[in-house]
């Protein structure tokens, strides 16, 4: 496991270009008690999110934080070797997930998808110090990074579709209210 000086050195070595456009790197259904399927592609839908994944299998599920996305950087530094499912995030980019490109609001649109970047805040959590160690966790978390999302970012489904590992990804501007 890194140090918080290790993962802000790679960081700073392999920081993501600031641009609207990357390509989708991992998708992940998370079946439940730390079980991640790895899927070349996936079916996501405005109602169930991505399939197979156990977002829609909470009482109440909240559909601020219906699919989960990760820069694929940040989560190389922090798996340390580790499979990059390790993270339970639904889909990981090479993209600059940092609030200056893409601020609640944003939509993305991956492959044949299109989300909404919600407020909700994506935090390391308990199963993810205990996957990384606690200098991880408190890297993900620093006050100080709040603004890079290192953890990653919530998303809900605008328009279902499908997405395929490899697939664009590109930013559009808030919606106008």
């Amino acid at each position: 496991m890194r140090s918080f000086d290790e993962l802000e050195a790679g960081w700073r070595a392999s920081e993501p270009p600031s641009t609207s456009r990357g390509t989708v790197q991992l998708l992940v259904a998370r079946r439940g008690k730390g079980e991640h399927q790895v899927l070349p592609r996936a079916e996501i839908t405005v109602e169930g999110g991505l399939g197979g994944d156990r977002w829609v299998e909470g009482s109440r599920p909240s559909r601020r934080r219906q699919i989960t996305l990760m820069n694929v950087r940040a989560a190389e530094l922090v798996a340390d070797g580790q499979p990059l499912h390790m993270p339970g995030d639904n889909v990981l980019v090479d993209l600059d997930l940092s609030t200056a490109v893409a601020p609640p609001g944003t939509r993305l649109r991956l492959g044949g998808v299109r989300l909404e970047v919600t407020d909700a805040p994506h935090t390391g959590c308990a199963k993810f110090e205990a996957r990384f160690g606690a200098e991880a966790m408190r890297w993900v978390n620093h006050k100080g990074h709040a603004e890079r999302r290192l953890r990653g970012i919530h998303c809900r489904v605008l328009e279902g579709g499908t997405v395929t590992v490899g697939d664009p990804v590109t930013v559009e501007p808030p919606a106008a209210d």
